[in-house]
């Protein structure tokens, strides 16, 4: 799917869906855009890297932490806005440093990367006395942090974005997120990444360090998990330490492999669907939300382990070749009906002339 029609109808969703939801779907809109750049996260470093890592929800919640620690204690939010995306992004640098130039297996990058997260949450989960906090701001433990003040306009902290604002700023960074991306798989660096998730070996005997680009790769995705984090504490004015758990990691996974891997529309897919279908599920009190996502996961995993997006795009491809070929048959059928005389036609005067030209050889050779 071309960048250009991508882009396209996220501008109309952005502009359309405010004038015909009311408050609550309109949220329930932005958690969707909110996920889908989480999704997006995980959909470039190990679609396009190559990296799996389970530990995405390790730099979804330091986002969503830094900004309410920093908002809290600064005021305003756009300093706390950009530190969201700076502190996760260097946790992914060191991180990312001490496995790629420690040249530990892939293995080991998935274990590692849960251990982290579970590591996190252990840690944020045992500050719930009033000794634990940072600056002013304090952690709550398990019970999270209440109250965050939301994003405001720049410099201006006693104006903060309505519901409908932070929608049209979720929708903005969804789709600045795509395009950032498919600007940068384009571009030398971009296809450096991608060679080196191919065939590592191959990119060091070109002269290219394959760990510098999996760790420039590792610390993007970081960062735009952050920015996923924070736009999440702005959403619900709340955040907690189950944002580090396991489930979360796990759900992250399940909208890549659902969605497509090695797409960045097929994460966004991935993840709207499954949270729509996660909310739909929430409603009733029959089925267990999180047995649903499992067999979800079974069944493209075993029938459409491509994803929804790739399989898709095959199957209109099939289907558009198949009317062009279709349509191309009556006028190659014409064509050969009326190129059948000519040959016939021309039949007699060939066969008139190689009978005339074995006459002539007959008499040279009695005249000889």
């Amino acid at each position: 799917m071309s960048a250009a029609l991508v882009i396209a109808i996220g501008i109309v969703l952005m502009l359309a869906l405010p004038g015909v939801m009311d408050e609550y779907s309109l949220l329930q809109g932005t958690i969707y855009a909110v996920m889908a750049i989480l999704g997006v996260s995980l959909g470039f470093i190990w679609g396009f890297g190559g990296i799996l890592c389970f530990g995405q929800a390790a730099f979804f919640g330091l986002g969503s932490y830094t900004y309410a620690v920093a908002v809290i204690n600064m005021g305003d939010s756009t300093v706390p806005f950009l530190l969201a995306m700076a502190v996760p992004a260097l946790f992914a640098a060191i991180l990312g440093y001490v496995i790629f130039f420690g040249r530990l297996s892939d293995v080991y990058m998935g274990v590692i990367t849960l251990t982290v997260t579970l590591i996190l949450f252990n840690l944020v989960n045992s500050t719930a006395g009033p000794e634990w906090k940072i600056g002013v701001a304090p952690l709550g433990g398990f019970n999270g942090m209440p109250g965050i003040p939301t994003l405001n306009y720049p410099g201006k902290t006693g104006q903060a974005l309505s519901p409908k604002d932070l929608f049209y700023v979720t929708m903005v960074c969804l789709l600045l997120t795509y395009l950032g991306l498919r600007v940068l798989i384009s571009s030398k660096i971009g296809r450096v990444i991608i060679a080196a998730k191919e065939n590592e070996q191959r990119v060091l005997l070109l002269g290219y360090d394959a760990r510098v680009y999996k760790l420039l790769s590792f610390i993007l995705g970081g960062g735009i998990a952050g920015l996923a984090g924070c736009l999440f504490a702005n959403w619900g004015a709340f955040t907690s330490p189950t944002i580090f758990g396991l489930a979360q990691s796990a759900q992250i996974i399940i909208w890549v492999i659902v969605g497509g891997l090695g797409t960045l529309v097929g994460p966004i897919v991935g993840a709207v669907a499954i949270q729509w279908l996660t909310t739909q599920i929430g409603t009733q009190q029959i089925f267990n939300s999180n047995l649903v996502l499992g067999v979800i996961l079974v069944v493209f995993v075993v029938l459409v382990p491509r994803g929804i997006v790739p399989s898709l795009g095959s199957a209109l491809e099939w289907l558009w070749h198949k009317l062009k070929s279709r349509a191309a048959a009556p006028g190659k059928t014409k064509q050969r009906s009326t190129a059948a005389p000519a040959v016939s036609a021309s039949n007699p005067t060939t066969t008139g002339l190689s009978s005339t030209a074995q006459t002539a050889s007959t008499i040279n050779e009695q005249t000889a």
